[in-house]
């Protein structure tokens, strides 16, 4: 044979199931048919391929030669692919989402988006997902303009195309490195703050230009990205406010300290699952905005930039 022809899925099916149940009879019962019938449908796909699937010389139960190996592991990933593209297309018709886009406020704490995504995979699995992680207006900016379907956002300013559900908050609290000078004062007083670098963690929109909340310093490092103002503050650049749950182990290992600030003493920052009021999410985008909200009850905090 020069070139192998084409196998059908029923004879990748019949080659499957006699290898899953070890036998040509075997097989031949759990699909109803008789056993003449399978010998004849693997017979015909070795013909097909022009290869030698079975060793039927040097033992009774059928045994894989090293091209059926091959065969058979062809066959299970158009197996695969075959129940893949029926599960989605049942999911279609039942007007489940074939992908999510999403993005994610960076301060939202990492158990929360582990558990909900977690969930997720196991509850829709055929459901592609598409994460995005911004901060503060960028997120709502990524929802507006269609990127993503879903956000989870801190407070915004009110928009009109937008439809919010509360899903709790974060709690912030005010930290510097154990050298920084804040860190080792035992009464600080107010205003003192002023004195010090304030790492703030700062909007790449326009949504929330010119607005800054918990920001009392009068010298500013603004940063994008909180895993660069968490290594800035640990190195001892600066003080700022933190989401506690990131922090945790820093605090109990005394690599950060928590300041008692009089002016600054932190808060919560309260998150929402937004969407467009003019594309609202399908099946798998309500779902994980209710597993959100089921995470912690919502909490009332102050919106804007965060120090």
């Amino acid at each position: 044979m020069s070139e192998p022809g084409t196998p059908t899925l029923d004879q990748l099916k019949v080659l499957l199931t006699v290898v899953d149940v070890g036998s040509f009879a075997g097989a031949a019962r759990k699909l109803n048919r008789a056993t003449s019938v399978v010998s004849y449908a693997i017979a015909n796909l070795e013909a097909q391929l022009g290869l030698t699937l079975f060793d039927r010389e040097t033992t009774r139960k059928p045994q894989l030669t090293e091209a059926g190996r091959m065969v058979l592991a062809e066959a299970r990933r158009v197996s695969n692919s075959i129940d893949n593209l029926r599960a989605k297309s049942k999911g279609l018709l039942q007007g489940l989402e074939s992908e999510l886009h999403i993005v994610l406020d960076t301060l939202l704490p990492e158990h929360r988006v582990v558990d909900a995504l977690t969930s997720f995979r196991e509850h829709f699995p055929t459901v592609n997902l598409h994460l995005y992680v911004e901060s503060l207006g960028a997120v709502t900016r990524l929802v507006l303009d269609r990127v993503a379907t879903i956000g989870v956002a801190g407070p915004l300013v009110t928009v009109d195309a937008i439809e919010k559900v509360g899903i709790g908050s974060v709690r912030m609290i005010p930290v510097a490195a154990p050298g920084h000078p804040l860190a080792s004062a035992e009464n600080i007083p107010p205003g003192a703050g002023r004195e010090h670098v304030q790492l703030v963690l700062t909007d790449r929109s326009d949504l929330t230009r010119g607005r800054d909340v918990a920001v009392v310093g009068t010298s500013t490092w603004r940063l994008a990205d909180l895993s660069s103002k968490h290594m800035l503050l640990k190195a001892g650049i600066g003080w700022g406010n933190m989401p506690e749950p990131m922090i945790r182990d820093d605090l109990a290992a005394g690599r950060l300290i928590h300041l008692d600030m009089p002016d600054s003493i932190g808060g919560y920052y309260v998150m929402d699952a937004i969407y467009r009021t003019d594309t609202p999410p399908g099946p798998a985008g309500r779902w994980l905005i209710e597993r959100f909200r089921g995470q912690v009850p919502s909490v009332a905090a102050e919106a804007g930039t965060v120090g």
